[in-house]
């Protein structure tokens, strides 16, 4: 609810500071006092479109912020949340209008768009009577308190899933059949490449063993004359590396006898020797082993023209058509496959198409049943309210099977008659701003059980009533005040006398300038004010006892 509302240099008000509590506050005040212009900032605070003529007359800028406390609003915390606006059971909206006409909007001290503000005011505030937070002239809020009216949760909740399963199945079942129509030429050209690639069989690391392979067949013959010569010079030849070093070990070693400082290249020696004939035996495996046929390498390269040719044909590199042979063979299944799977997909489609009519139907019922229900009890509260005659109606307008929704499958529409002999309209066409808000009231009590809006401001509520009647809707603000924060803007004693605060608006004129207040009353002054109400221009003593038995009444109904 709204807890505290800080206007400065708005319209005619310097600075005010308002705290604001649960149940029913009347807002009272001399005609032209400016007591719409609460309402106003409030709005303005949430999002409404606002211009440099709001701002006070020689200021650079108005400043409005409000204050909730959403702690049992456990959607929107949800809400701010997701938003990365996170506040700890309070929620603190401010607005800046500059004198130029710039406007900038902030939640919980971060910087919004304005569309973000105006979608935190549907969860905060409704604004009943001629301005744009009337959210029940909205068809998806009617639809709501009706389907709120008939305890509907758990059952939209399995519709909407339901539903969007059925959208989703309908989607993959469409683009399924799109790309059937152009299946069977994809088929062929599948089927080709697939049986060239099986019959290629290309391995993984096969390129490059046959790279390598070719490189050795390619240059064999100088593999072979080359390992040869090294090894005789080696080995084999007289006067080889490794009889000659040998020989030298040998005359090294008669001369340890006579310096032992010749042991470690000595030593060296034989270990170079030790190498060599390693070598050498390296070598003559090497050339035992060396193929030199031609017709291996005929076949080599033969291969690796035919795995080039066909990277180049698919405009990939030759390792790559391995990996490639995989994903046409496994596109090649899926595609054959296809048939029977674009059958399952449209049998599940039809099976959860028949699920959403049939819970939709079941939705359809219990909206005509509570729809009867809540026309009834709303219509049986418009004569109280000064509206004798009037008839409140809910009509249920079936949707065209191409247009069903998440919500079901028809529109909700509030209509009201308000006069005897006149056929109900639509309620957002009623032109009368007080009856619309008397409409709205009845609206508001009877479903006030399911109403997620915290505060609610009635604004020109008593336009055309009086006596009796007023009392009647006083009292009705007052039971509403019971669930849910009331702000009453009204010119009648009735009304005022049963609100759980009171505010007075005053404006004073001091030489040139123009200051609205608003404040609230202690129990004196509250009298006072009813008794101005209720009085003339002398107000009497009577008067004033009259107004002080209006007010304790309403504190105590017996």
């Amino acid at each position: 609810m709204l807890t505290h509302l800080h206007i400065r240099d708005f319209a005619i008000i310097d600075e005010l500071e308002l705290d604001l509590a649960a149940g029913m506050t009347a807002l009272t005040g001399e005609t032209g006092a400016g007591k719409s212009i609460l309402v106003g900032a409030l709005g303005l605070a949430l999002g409404d479109r606002a211009d440099s003529g709001v701002v006070r007359h020689g200021r650079e800028r108005a400043e409005i912020s409000a204050s909730f406390d959403i702690a049992a609003l456990a959607p929107l915390q949800t809400w701010l949340a997701e938003q990365g606006l996170d506040a700890d059971g309070d929620c603190v909206v401010r607005r800046l209008i500059t004198a130029e006409g710039r406007s900038r909007g902030f939640i919980n001290g971060q910087a919004v768009p304005m569309l973000t503000l105006q979608q935190l005011g549907e969860w905060l505030v409704d604004i009943h009577g001629q301005h744009e937070h009337q959210s029940l002239l909205r068809r998806e809020v009617q639809r709501d308190l009706l389907d709120g009216y008939a305890e509907h949760g758990p059952l939209l909740n399995e519709l909407a899933i339901c539903f969007q399963r059925w959208k989703s199945l309908s989607e993959q079942l469409t683009q399924s059949r799109a790309a059937a129509d152009s299946r069977d030429a994809r088929l062929d050209l599948l089927r080709y490449q697939v049986g060239e690639l099986d019959a290629l069989a290309p391995s993984d690391g096969e390129v490059a063993q046959l790279e390598e392979e070719y490189r050795r067949l390619h240059h064999a013959q100088r593999l072979l004359e080359t390992s040869q010569q090294v090894l005789a010079q080696l080995y084999e030849n007289d006067g080889a590396l490794v009889s000659g070093l040998n020989q030298q070990t040998h005359e090294l070693e008669q001369l340890l006898r006579y310096d032992q400082r010749l042991a470690p290249p000595l030593q060296l020696m034989r270990d170079a020797a030790i190498q060599l004939s390693e070598a050498a035996g390296e070598l003559r495996d090497y050339l035992a082993g060396l193929d030199l046929d031609p017709h291996r390498l005929t076949t080599v390269e033969e291969r690796l023209n035919s795995l080039h040719d066909f990277a180049r044909k698919h405009r990939i590199q030759p390792e790559e058509l391995p990996a490639l042979h995989t994903r046409l063979a496994a596109e090649l299944a899926a595609q054959q496959n296809s048939d029977a799977q674009l059958e399952n997909l449209a049998a599940e489609a039809r099976q959860q198409q028949d699920h959403y009519r049939r819970l939709a139907q079941d939705l359809s019922a219990g909206r005509a049943q509570a729809a009867e229900s809540l026309s009834a009890a709303v219509t049986a509260r418009l004569p109280e309210l000064g509206m004798p005659g009037g008839r409140f109606s809910i009509v249920l307008n079936a949707r065209a099977a191409a247009d069903f929704a998440a919500s079901g499958m028809e529109q909700v529409e509030f209509q009201v008659s308000a006069n005897p002999g006149q056929p109900p309209r639509p309620l957002a066409k009623v032109a009368s701003g007080g009856e619309l808000s008397r409409i709205s009231l009845a609206i508001q009590v009877v479903t006030s059980r399911c109403l997620r809006v915290p505060t609610l401001v009635f604004d020109e509520v008593d336009v055309g009533i009086g006596g009796g009647v007023a009392e009647i809707v006083g009292k009705q603000l007052r039971t509403l005040g019971g669930s849910h924060q009331v702000l009453c803007i009204t010119h009648l004693p009735q009304v005022a006398a049963l609100a759980h605060q009171h505010l007075q608006v005053r404006k004073r004129s001091t030489g040139d300038t123009t200051v609205t207040t608003i404040a609230p009353l202690s129990d004196a002054e509250r009298y006072e004010e009813i008794a101005r109400m209720l009085g003339g221009v002398e107000i009497t003593k009577q008067t004033r006892a009259h107004a002080r038995e209006m007010v304790t009444r309403a504190r105590d109904p017996a």
